[in-house]
């Protein structure tokens, strides 16, 4: 499972944040290219800077000087209008909206209503698109992060003079770990603090994973005990000691911290028609619920009518009493705290004959994997191609279980071709200083004599007077060449010198000087090798 860690030891910030995420190997040119879409007059480079010796990248934008204060509803539009690919705008457009709703409620307006200032600036507009694109270009599954430090004292807003962490800010890290610090700054931005929100699930140490590419992200200010950088290390998850063998790409979640726990909210609704429901429904998906239904209901006087009931985070219980108080007319609302059960499960793309499917694959109790491919992929494509929807399902899910059934036949096989090769062990380092030792390098179809008989830089060593199963050894590799009995060679220059009167000597490694690599007169040649 590709997995990042955020060591926020110096807090985050939007550019920061998408300097760490360049300097992780995401392109700066796909960057670029998203942000110019926009056609605001933008121009974005990045430069290696130090703090405190230390290099990271900054992030520098140009852009003409504007006035304009963007609500929710600007910011979608113009994300809409950009050329990004589905994950990143939607990833884009979700980190907004849990800006907004933190704004509404430290406001204590709703998210329609809520103007952006130094948020909706082209820098933070360019900041939160950028670091979209980069996300879903190194296609992270999971994200883990250090406690966040926010400094202390005061800081200006558009609204005047606030503590630290500013009211948005301290909204948007509900629930998670805080560091403590006593830099007098603002270490943690409004944008840095969505950031987290939306792409970290854990918090706590470096979890056990295998670093690929490690980025630093630079900050505009110099602070005086720390470099102002924020790190974040971009590899591969592994299991940790003890656990049994899984699927790598799954993140087990069957916990029963608080990281399950869900609030439910209900209420009864007996004079809104259809239409209304419905349109309150796609408002409290946009707002971040995790389920949202409905089911038909009699109430008082046997009046019809519509039990709606929400499933979403706690952090977000406010968010959905405000779209439900504002879209139903409903007087009240019941909620509940609930824990959960969930299995571990992620998402994963199938290469198909339609192109790359996206899909959901879940591990249950038995060890056992099940696979569901998206279904507005599916819908698609069944209709551009006059297809029935059930058929496209079916040969997706048909190409993934053969992608997986493939991989394990080919670790399977892996194992087989290195015990075959290499045999056992004690076997191999047995030696005979008596008889001289051919070498056979299978990858070459090459063999090598040292003048006192030992190997040198082969792959395998065998006696000249054991004999070589063809048959065996070409059975499961195409990369070893023939190899015939050498028996006959060794009889033919038994008690004489180990010369080359009666070798066919390959000259283009004798040329080379290669550790005198001698070629069997019998055995196939192919070119390139």
């Amino acid at each position: 499972m590709r997995i990042a860690y955020f060591d926020c030891f110096s807090g985050i910030s939007g550019d920061m944040c998408l300097a760490a995420l360049i300097d992780s190997g995401a392109s700066l040119e796909r960057v670029q290219r998203a942000v110019e879409s926009f056609q605001l007059g933008v121009s974005l480079s990045v430069t290696a800077i130090r703090k405190h010796a230390f290099r990271g990248l900054s992030l520098q934008i140009q852009h003409p000087e504007e006035h304009v204060h963007r609500n929710l509803s600007d910011i979608h539009s113009l994300i809409r209008r950009g050329a990004l690919t589905p994950g990143a705008r939607e990833l884009a457009m979700r980190i907004f909206e849990r800006i907004a709703r933190a704004e509404a409620k430290v406001h204590g307006t709703t998210i329609d209503r809520i103007h952006f200032h130094e948020v909706g600036a082209i820098d933070s507009i360019v900041d939160i698109v950028g670091i979209s694109v980069a996300w879903d270009e190194l296609q992270i599954q999971h994200a883990v992060a250090s406690p966040v430090p926010t400094g202390t004292g005061q800081t200006r807003i558009a609204h005047g003079l606030v503590s630290i962490p500013a009211p948005a800010t301290a909204e948007l890290l509900a629930n998670i770990p805080l560091a403590v610090c006593s830099v007098p700054m603002e270490m943690t931005t409004p944008t840095g603090a969505a950031v987290l929100r939306e792409l970290v699930s854990d918090y706590g140490p470096l979890p056990p994973m295998q670093v690929g590419r490690i980025g630093y992200g630079a900050g505009t200010r110099d602070l005086e005990d720390r470099p102002n950088l924020l790190r974040i290390l971009v590899g591969e998850s592994v299991p940790s000691r003890g656990s049994k063998k899984s699927h790598a790409h799954l993140s087990d979640q069957r916990s029963e911290d608080d990281a399950n726990a869900v609030v439910v909210l209900e209420t009864n609704l007996d004079d809104l028609s259809g239409e209304q429901i419905g349109f309150a429904i796609e408002k409290l998906w946009a707002a971040g619920a995790l389920d949202v239904f409905s089911i038909p209901i009699y109430m008082k006087k046997g009046r019809p009518g519509t039990l709606l009931s929400v499933i979403a985070k706690p952090e977000d219980k406010g968010a959905m009493e405000t779209v439900l108080l504002t879209h139903t007319g409903t007087l009240g609302i019941r909620f509940r705290k609930q824990s959960r059960t969930i299995l571990p499960r992620a998402h994963v793309d199938v290469d198909t004959p339609w192109g790359v499917i996206r899909g959901k694959v879940a591990e249950l109790p038995n060890g056992q994997i099940d696979f569901s491919p998206e279904y507005d992929a599916c819908r698609d494509i069944a209709i551009e191609e006059g297809l029935r929807l059930i058929d496209v399902m079916e040969e997706v899910r048909e190409c993934y279980y053969a992608e997986e059934d493939t991989n394990d036949r080919l670790d399977e096989l892996g194992k087989e071709d290195s015990s075959r090769l290499y045999g056992n062990q004690e076997d191999l380092n047995q030696e005979d200083s008596s008889d001289e030792t051919i070498v056979e390098d299978f990858s070459n179809g090459l063999a090598s004599i040292d003048d006192d008989g030992a190997a040198t830089n082969g792959v395998l060593e065998r006696e000249c007077d054991d004999r070589v199963d063809v048959n065996a050894l070409n059975q499961d590799s195409q990369s070893l060449h023939g190899v015939r009995d050498v028996r006959s060679d060794r009889n033919d220059h038994d008690g004489g010198s180990t010369g080359d009167a009666d070798i066919d000597v390959d000259p283009w490694n004798e040329a080379a000087g290669d550790k005198n690599f001698y070629r069997w007169d019998s055995s196939p040649w192919q070119e390139g090798n």
